[in-house]
């Protein structure tokens, strides 16, 4: 099978869960091209995780397209006037989103056309993944291209589900197979769109996503003590200032902890304000960005990692499964996919979200009880390697995508592409 991927950031600072799943896909036989909706930065190169390395994934079948580039070609094609008016509509109808989902759609819909055009008859299957501006490519690709082969989708998080769902009934209701990565997604799906469920629910598809866990070795012992470590980018939703509350808390009781805080992003400043307003001082140490294997090794030389996640923001963390298969123990909010990361409490700590007094509590209680961290790790192993096997996992989505077929014709199957009830 040769397979179309519509993404957005590739190669990007952080790359790792799409690298795994590409990974698996090719492992599986299935010949990969992928399409980035955002230019190309060639230094962000060095960020992408060897599982993609240019051996695995030969650089030029990753597409990018400048946005002149893809109006003067698209201009120029006549399939493109054809679809015109509907595109046109298309593209209207993200209007009542607002001015920035109406220029993005508009910016990847000539994009859209440029590669249809160029390669458009190339593929048996097409997989958008991420249901924002990705998957909106990804249906104008197909739907130029007009050919019957099956389109699929990935619903992941806040950035492409829980907010600014642009154009996604559309979508969903285009698409063969749409493909979540938790239990919390498909219910999400199931109380935000009720009148449409139930044609939904036949193409939703789970799929966990993995992690190597033959190159994560289990290590528990040997930690310090008083460690705690987070990794992420600093962004409000990660929770990070809870974190820092809760490690001050601990502080005012006698139980000083060292707290490493890896990532960067446009909160670092204001975390860096709060550890002083706190006097947590020295015990806060800020790393910045860091690669994958550098923020690996903050895990395993940690007693904890901790995820306070504050709202609908994460879905299923990366850090979360690494640092399980590590062997180091989690706590996580009870919030999205965390609770089925951590098999509802079995292999990690839950704590509610925005509850610094009760983080502070949960971490005391983990670091004052070694024998319960081990028993934590050992249990967290197993999970992970029954459950989140990026091999196993890859296997079982390439499966899926074979096996799928596209019963109808496009024009009976959708539409057209400016049927008011698909614009939401």
């Amino acid at each position: 099978m040769r397979l179309a991927i519509f993404t957005s950031h590739f190669p990007g600072r952080i790359n790792t869960f799409f690298a795994r799943d590409v990974r698996g896909l090719i492992d599986a036989g299935i010949e990969v091209e992928v399409f980035a909706t955002h230019p190309l930065e060639p230094d962000l190169w060095a960020h992408v995780p060897d599982v993609l390395s240019a051996d695995v994934l030969p650089r030029e079948r990753v597409h990018h397209s400048s946005l002149s580039g893809s109006v003067a070609s698209a201009a120029t094609w006549p399939q493109t006037w054809r679809h015109a008016p509907a595109l046109a509509g298309l593209t209207a109808s993200t209007l009542g989103h607002g001015l920035g989902p109406f220029l993005k759609s508009g910016y990847v819909v000539p994009k859209a056309i440029e590669w249809a055009r160029r390669h458009g008859s190339r593929f048996d299957h097409v997989l958008a993944y991420w249901g924002n501006y990705p998957a909106t490519c990804a249906y104008v690709f197909h739907r130029v291209a007009g050919r019957s082969v099956p389109f699929s989708m990935f619903l992941h998080a806040g950035t492409d589900l829980y907010r600014s769902r642009v154009q996604l009934v559309r979508k969903l209701r285009y698409a063969d197979n749409i493909v979540v990565v938790c239990e919390f997604n498909r219910q999400f799906l199931k109380a935000t769109y009720p009148s449409v469920f139930g044609q939904l629910a036949p193409k939703i598809y789970l799929h966990h996503l993995g992690v190597d866990v033959d190159a994560l070795p289990f290590c528990p012992s040997n930690r310090p003590a008083n460690r705690i470590v987070a990794v992420g980018g600093l962004h409000p939703a990660k929770g990070f200032d809870d974190l820092l509350r809760a490690a001050a808390e601990l502080h005012r009781r006698g139980r000083p902890l060292e707290t490493v805080i890896v990532g960067g992003g446009p909160e670092a400043r204001s975390l860096e304000r709060l550890a002083e307003q706190l006097g947590l001082g020295a015990s806060v140490q800020f790393t910045g960005w860091q690669s994958s294997e550098d923020a690996l090794d903050h895990m395993r030389r940690a007693a904890l990692l901790v995820h306070p996640s504050i709202g609908l923001g994460d879905a299923v963390p990366t850090v979360i499964k690494e640092a399980m298969a590590l062997g180091t123990p989690v706590i996580g909010s009870a919030v999205a996919g965390i609770p089925e990361l951590l098999d509802d409490g079995r292999c990690g700590v839950l704590t509610p979200p925005r509850n610094p007094r009760a983080l502070a509590d949960a971490m005391a209680s983990l670091l004052d009880a070694p024998d319960r961290r081990r028993a934590l790790a050992v249990g967290a192993r197993a999970w992970v390697e029954a459950q989140f096997n990026q091999a196993r996992n890859g296997v079982a989505l390439a499966d899926r995508l074979r096996r799928t077929e596209r019963p109808m014709p496009v024009a009976r199957r959708a539409g057209a592409l400016t049927r008011s009830h698909e614009t939401n």
